[in-house]
């Protein structure tokens, strides 16, 4: 990590964090992993006062007892036993509104003597519940500094900054007093492990105890530990009983000093109210499908225009670099490779960034968490549970990120079933390649004057994708031998309003990995592409173009005809056209022809390819100016059929709703379940259905 201070903001999951970490950091951010894991590292830049700092949002815990990957990362690095990520000063955001459980987690911090600051969030929710809290009061009690902050209004952001450059400039001395007294609970085990470690509190010394296994020490220092373990009869369950019972004690003795709440027999609370209506046995259904069809009605609707701007720029750019560009091999590659490459990334933008925003305000207003609530009863007919849905809403967005928040599921055959049936969920990815496959054979239809017909195909979609997934999970539960108890627990957060700021920053970032991320692998097959597409075995093009100068000598008044069939023999007879050609007979049967195969090859690298792809190919065949979805509406058969009927597009939007195309997402199901085994079922059982339904498509279409 870069030099400077390095704080670390934690707390327990639905506390205000992320808010906290995008209103203090904006957009200057960068995401990773974690040295060693796939748990994602969040850090952003924290201008407080003269220092350089470095703000690092941990996952999300409730406690120092961790049970899941992501639990452990934030639990190590508080440690301090994380060889790359160390941090000097720890940022606690504790919910007002549910101060007692968050407690717990920041007496634990307290007595690890890290110089730390609380920030209270939820501040209006808890007013709105009838709870007041002595902020001096509290801060006395727990003696460490505690700022009351509104990460949606920006309020006491200022105050909390200097709270923190005060505590970076005069740090806490360790000798201040614990929260509990952790030296009564194994008094002689800490002081004999205290004479290896001198510098750590005794809380540190009693995790070490129950953890040193786990953390990354030389063996020698392993078995003087665990000498110290078996010489005192140190015992992990009764230590921590013992702990739990004693912070629990003095909160609640806090709390009765320093909180007021309201009589629990008081009248029911706004969020009561409104899981009436949204998780209604009936009516919360509907309201789901209601939601989920905005949601994809949105996505056309509200993406259009910016779409046909982007497409114009793109087309008059082309125009102007073939007319002040002399004809040479790099203005070729510059135009119908790059440029064309290009505009296949930007167009898609505005639906990248409305469906992630649209994803944002459902997490924002606590929607989200009831879905998973509302699908606990449908999932477990088809052996996952409540918590499969977060996963698979994720794949929506990208199956790698989808798969590994599967760790949050405890049981291990509903965990395997989510991974393995994820992928069906249409993935942002695959957003490009139905939108110029809808926009093609789908009128532009409404009906009642706000019903786009493209937009309930592109639901349908989506749809599909999830049907697949629980009837692929059905069968697949048959066969995975796996017996072990499933339970679903899951805390629903209040309802709250969006917020934008926050809505806007994860639109701009999710905007940005798509550009960069998926646009870099796009621009480099398209370079590569272009190479294939314009460049063949040397006879067969000396001949082609042998062939096209004597055909112009022989009829000049026809040269722009003749110019036009030159360029589609070259595509054809070039290493491109050659491969695709030897697809072909495969998947002529699903009504596709060789262009279409090298772009279902060339998208198993990203499935957004396909879009860069077409646009290359088309681009090297017709050196004109239209834009790509015209030269794809023009495309033929060789015996004048056209390529993209409506029964081809159908075929083609349900074999990339169901082919396992990601090099990517089989990696991390390689990663996850830590064999090939898995990946290899997953590739051969959804590519295998794909084919099948999209043959049975094309022939019932046709």
């Amino acid at each position: 990590m870069k030099a400077g201070i390095h704080i670390a903001l934690v707390g327990n999951p639905n506390s205000g964090k992320s808010s906290l970490f995008n209103a203090l950091t904006g957009l200057h951010q960068k995401v990773g992993n974690f040295p060693g894991v796939t748990v994602d590292k969040k850090t952003g830049d924290l201008p407080v006062g003269p220092h350089e700092t470095t703000l690092i949002d941990l996952p999300g815990t409730y406690s120092f007892y961790p049970k899941r990957e992501d639990e452990w990362v934030a639990y190590r690095v508080l440690m301090g036993v994380d060889e790359q990520v160390k941090t000097d000063v720890i940022l606690l955001v504790a919910d007002a509104s549910n101060l007692k459980r968050n407690l717990l987690f920041c007496s634990q911090i307290i007595d690890l003597k890290i110089p730390v600051v609380l920030a209270l969030t939820m501040n209006d929710l808890a007013a709105k519940k009838g709870i007041k809290i002595d902020v001096a009061g509290l801060q006395e009690d727990l003696g460490i500094p505690v700022v009351a902050v509104d990460a949606r209004k920006s309020k006491g952001l200022g105050a909390l900054k200097e709270v923190i450059k005060e505590i970076i400039e005069t740090p806490r001395s360790r000798t201040q007093e614990s929260f509990i007294d952790n030296k009564n609970l194994a008094a002689a085990a800490i002081d004999d492990f205290k004479t290896l470690y001198p510098t750590h509190s005794d809380y540190a010394a009693l995790h070490y105890l129950m953890h040193h296994e786990t953390f990354p020490l030389e063996a020698e220092m392993q078995e003087t530990i665990e000498k110290i373990e078996v010489k005192h009869n140190f015992n992990h369950t009764k230590t921590q009983a013992a702990e739990i019972l004693q912070r629990y004690t003095r909160i609640q003795q806090i709390m009765k000093r320093r909180v007021t709440e309201p009589d629990p027999t008081a009248k029911k609370k706004r969020t009561d109210q409104l899981d009436n209506i949204f998780l209604h046995r009936v009516g919360g259904y509907f309201i789901l499908l209601t939601v989920l069809f905005l949601m994809f009605q949105s996505v056309f609707w509200m993406a259009k225009f910016p779409m046909d701007g982007i497409e114009w720029i793109f087309t008059n750019i082309t125009t102007y670099l073939n007319a002040v560009l002399p004809a040479a091999w790099w203005q070729d590659l510059l135009v119908n490779g790059i440029v064309a490459g290009m505009g296949g990334i930007v167009v898609f933008v505005p639906q990248i960034m409305i469906l992630f925003g649209i994803i944002t305000l459902l997490e924002d207003t606590g929607y989200m968490a009831r879905i998973s609530f509302l699908s606990d009863k449908l999932m477990r007919k088809v052996g996952l549970n409540g918590k499969s849905v977060m996963p698979m809403i994720s794949g929506f967005a990208c199956a790698v990120p989808a798969i590994m928040s599967a760790r949050n599921i405890e049981n291990k055959k509903e965990k395997l079933l989510t991974i393995l049936v994820t992928p069906f969920m249409s993935c942002s990815a695959r957003l490009p390649v139905y939108t110029i496959l809808i926009s093609l054979v789908i009128d532009e239809k409404m009906y009642f004057g706000f019903l786009s017909l493209q937009g309930l195909v592109m639901m349908g979609l989506y749809l599909l994708g999830i049907v697949m997934a629980l009837l692929a999970s059905f069968v697949l539960k048959l066969f995975i031998k796996i017996k072990e108890k499933s339970y679903f627990i899951l805390e629903l957060p209040v309802y709250r309003a969006p917020r934008w700021g926050n809505v806007g920053i994860t639109m701009i970032q999710k905007a940005k990995i798509f550009v960069t991320d998926a646009g870099r692998v796009i621009m480099i097959i398209s370079i590569v592409l272009w190479f294939l597409s314009s460049y063949g075995p040397s006879q067969q093009m000396e001949t082609l173009q042998k062939n096209y100068e004597a055909a112009v000598q022989a009829n000049p008044s026809n040269t722009a005809v003749l110019e036009k069939q030159y360029h589609t023999d070259k595509l054809a007879n070039s290493y491109a056209g050659i491969l695709g050609k030897q697809i072909e007979p495969v998947i002529k049967p699903l009504g596709y022809d060789w262009k279409i195969g090298i772009a279902l090859i060339t998208s198993f690298a990203a499935r957004e390819v396909f879009v860069g792809t077409m646009a290359t190919l088309y681009s090297v065949e017709e050196d004109d100016n239209t834009s790509l979805r015209e030269k794809l509406n023009a495309a033929v058969w060789p015996d004048g059929r056209k390529v993209y009927t409506l029964a081809a597009a159908l075929s083609l939007m349900i074999f990339y709703v169901l082919a396992m195309q990601c090099m990517s997402t089989l990696a991390i199901v390689k990663r996850e379940t830590g064999t090939w085994k898995w990946p290899v079922v997953q590739f051969f059982m959804m590519t295998g259905l794909a084919y099948v339904l999209s043959w049975i498509t094309y022939t019932i279409a046709s």
